[in-house]
């Protein structure tokens, strides 16, 4: 980077966390939701003077954006605070993948006690989910989250796209910013809504889109989603009070939701002809790659005809797969159905070998299934290939 564009950036950043404001807009009004409570990291931050801060997203989540500057108020608010952080986000990825990567990425680590979600942006332009799968995904996480440590604090933000912001400035609520806060009310999560925060300001003169930075925010935009949780924080974090185990509905609004999401070892599948696995040759197969996944090994098949089988037990199956420029179709079955098709090339694998969650079965009886996977003739694109990472299950 430019050292004048670098200085240009650090004092928009300075100039945002700074800025003088009237008292109303200095509250963010209802962008920022404090449901539930957040007192229990509270009292772990204050009390034990140990916290276990986590993220996970996508893009927004992984770049040097929002995630660190909020690390840097926790430390501010709690100087003699030891403080681990978890940094979970992964570029593409939306809220299915999330939820079942969450205990492998983020319950390995430890107990959580303060734990932030971003996926509005991703469910919306990289997986174009329905309502329906908006909600299973993070549904998914909250109550996986919670099953594994009541105590956990959790705060939803909602980052914004060019086609989320023109919806909003026609009065309306994105697909999946509606559908992410419907969980949030229903599991008591307080809620960031940094995308109509943005709209408002941008309709209001005081912001541009440019200022903000645009999907992946500049620091100035950043910064306000930072300033946005530091606020949360000061409406939270008031009179100390006892530590209250946050409860799972009984009932939740889909029951079909992932929270019993996991990986399944590729290795654990039985190979029938045409699968290897191991790290493939990367040099040889054409479009880009992402450095965390050309080290680790997959279950890949490049020949229509290739077979392989997975036992299995829980209500959906499918795979956490890269799909590049070769990405193929597979044909799926579950205990002996007919096959179907799961095309597994995206509208990103022209160029990039695509990380992405593919399912080939929900909705299924509890219980132990079967898998059958076979490559298809058939293709849409330039070639067969399947290349998965992990399976996974709920």
């Amino acid at each position: 980077m430019k050292p004048f564009v670098f200085l240009l950036q650090a004092a928009l950043f300075l100039a945002t966390l700074c800025r003088p404001l009237a008292a109303a807009e200095t509250a963010f009004g209802q962008n920022v939701e404090l449901r539930g409570s957040l007192t229990n990291s509270q009292a772990q931050f204050e009390s034990r003077k140990k916290g276990h801060v986590a993220f996970i997203g996508g893009s927004i989540t992984e770049m040097n954006g929002y995630r660190p500057m909020v690390c840097e108020f926790l430390k501010k608010r709690f100087p003699k605070t030891e403080f681990k952080f978890t940094d979970a986000g992964i570029s593409s990825t939306c809220s299915t993948t999330g939820a079942f990567r969450l205990e492998s990425d983020v319950l390995a680590a430890g107990p959580v006690d303060l734990f932030f979600v971003e996926f509005a942006v991703n469910d919306d332009q990289d997986a174009a989910h329905s309502r329906a799968e908006c909600i299973r995904g993070l549904e998914g996480i909250i109550r996986h989250a919670r099953r594994s440590n009541p105590n956990v604090d959790i705060v939803v933000t909602f980052f914004v796209n060019e086609g989320m912001l023109s919806t909003l400035q026609a009065g309306a609520t994105p697909l999946t910013i509606e559908a992410h806060e419907s969980v949030a009310k229903h599991y008591a999560v307080p809620t960031i809504n940094l995308a109509k925060e943005v709209a408002g300001e941008i309709s209001a003169g005081t912001l541009t889109w440019k200022q903000y930075g645009g999907v992946h925010p500049a620091p100035y935009g950043n910064a306000i989603c930072a300033r946005m949780i530091d606020e949360l924080f000061s409406r939270a974090w008031q009179t100390p009070k006892e530590v209250v185990a946050h409860i799972n509905p009984a009932t939740p609004l889909d029951s079909f939701n992932y929270e019993s999401g996991r990986f399944i070892d590729p290795a654990q599948a039985q190979i029938k002809g045409g699968w290897t696995l191991g790290i493939p040759d990367w040099s040889q197969i054409p479009g880009s790659k992402r450095e965390r996944f050309t080290s680790v090994p997959v279950l890949a098949a490049t020949e229509p005809g290739a077979e392989a089988s997975l036992r299995f037990e829980g209500t959906a199956i499918g795979a956490y797969i890269v799909a590049g420029p070769d990405a193929g179709i597979v044909e799926a079955s579950i205990d002996g159905a007919p096959f179907h098709d799961v095309d597994l090339y995206h509208s990103f694998s022209a160029g990039l070998h695509y990380p992405r969650t593919v399912l080939f079965g929900t909705e299924l009886t509890p219980g132990n299934h079967v898998l059958n996977l076979r490559i298809s003739t058939k293709t849409n694109h330039s070639g067969h290939a399947a290349r998965i990472l992990k399976f996974v299950a709920n």
